[in-house]
């Protein structure tokens, strides 16, 4: 059902064009999905890091 609708509005006259479209549907189907890079994270364990850190965050919310 979702198909037809997305294909329910396309209107494409030009040769060129509908090869571009029938190609980007093919590449969607071939890799349907994209991997995002995450985000790098460290745990912090030490006391008087994490004391200090949440120091930082009290002064930010203060201003």
């Amino acid at each position: 059902m979702a198909t037809s609708s997305i294909f329910h509005n396309v209107v494409i006259n030009d040769p060129k064009k509908a090869e571009a479209f029938i190609s980007a549907i093919e590449a969607s189907i071939a890799d349907p999905y994209k991997t995002g890079d995450k985000p790098k994270t460290k745990v912090e364990t030490d006391p008087n890091k994490i004391s200090h850190i949440i120091d930082m965050w009290k002064k930010e919310a203060a201003l």
